[in-house]
């Protein structure tokens, strides 16, 4: 989501957002292609939620893993492990899934330490986007929807 555009009720639960552009078409598409799709998100419960039921995107998601309820937030490995253990996805075949994230301390750290592909999506300014180390560096940076499709298409041919 498009964190400049929430609007939050007094307990901190985004009521409503706006999605980067592009987002909504991007999703569409992958389920359409087959892909597994889950959230992971350090949130309140009905944030994710709110957002995904106002664009009409919930019912495309498989997982929805949310910090509160799991009790851990990112980048601990057991809040990933949960949405992977839902997903039936095997340790072997976590190299396969890609963590899509814009937060280097906790979606890019959470992924590279459990052996998952990691992407930065990185729209603006708003967050830091340069790694102070290996753990925070990701396999990809992408600023836009455009560009993340575009590399999500180059990644599965080249798994082929």
């Amino acid at each position: 989501m498009w964190e400049e555009t929430e609007v939050k009720d007094a307990q901190g639960t985004t009521l409503r957002a706006e999605l980067l552009p592009g987002a909504a078409d991007l999703i569409r598409r992958l389920r359409d292609e087959g892909y597994w799709l889950a959230i992971v998100a350090d949130s309140r419960p009905r944030t994710p939620v709110n957002v995904l039921e106002q664009h009409g995107l919930l019912e495309l998601f498989d997982v929805v893993t949310i910090s509160e309820l799991a009790g851990v937030s990112k980048p601990d490995s057991r809040i990933f492990r949960s949405a992977l253990a839902a997903l039936d996805v095997s340790e072997a075949d976590y190299p396969h899934v890609f963590m899509i994230g814009n937060h280097l301390e906790r979606d890019v750290v959470g992924a590279n330490a459990l052996g998952l592909g990691s992407i930065l999506i990185h729209p603006n300014d708003r967050r830091r986007a340069t790694a102070q180390g290996p753990e925070e560096t990701p396999a990809y940076v992408v600023r836009s929807m455009e560009e993340l499709g575009a590399l999500i298409d180059r990644l599965d041919c080249e798994e082929g």
